[in-house]
């Protein structure tokens, strides 16, 4: 399994449920039929059963934690709110915050980097740097910030 392939399809999936308001399992399954379907994006998708749970883990994960991931992120979003972010740049962030602070399996220095790469990939040309500058400065003090997750 492709973390990079999961986690396009995760940003894919979230965006689907803020702008359709379906649920986790109906906007996975959808990308994920049609990756397996199509291959035009040319994923390669291996064990789909495995694919399928680890996205809905980062799915659900993202979900379930979105208002305290994005009270975090305006933190760290120096004249800008969450809610003026574009939809695309919204769901990779909140997919970044959630592996820096909720996951152990994920380093930090690659959820930032994985970021920056789907932003360059589905955002637009200032995407990137947009997202790097955030997450540089949220970096900086992880510890801190997850600390203080945890006791809210």
């Amino acid at each position: 399994m492709k973390r990079r392939v999961a986690r396009e399809i995760v940003v894919q999936s979230l965006y689907q449920m803020e702008m359709n308001e379906v649920d986790s399992m109906e906007a996975v399954s959808m990308l994920l039929s049609e990756a397996a379907e199509e291959n035009e994006t040319e994923r390669v998708i291996g064990d789909e059963v495995q694919m399928k749970e680890y996205v809905l883990q980062l799915v659900n994960g993202t979900w379930e934690s979105k208002d305290s991931i994005d009270e975090l992120l305006a933190h760290y979003l120096k004249g800008w709110q969450v809610s003026r972010l574009s939809r695309v740049d919204r769901q990779i962030l909140r997919l970044a915050v959630y592996e820096l602070t909720y996951r152990e399996d994920v380093p930090g220095k690659v959820a930032v980097n994985e970021a920056i790469e789907l932003s360059k990939h589905f955002g637009t040309e200032e995407s990137g740097k947009f997202v790097n500058g955030v997450l540089g400065r949220m970096i900086q003090e992880l510890d801190q910030v997850k600390v203080k997750l945890r006791q809210s």
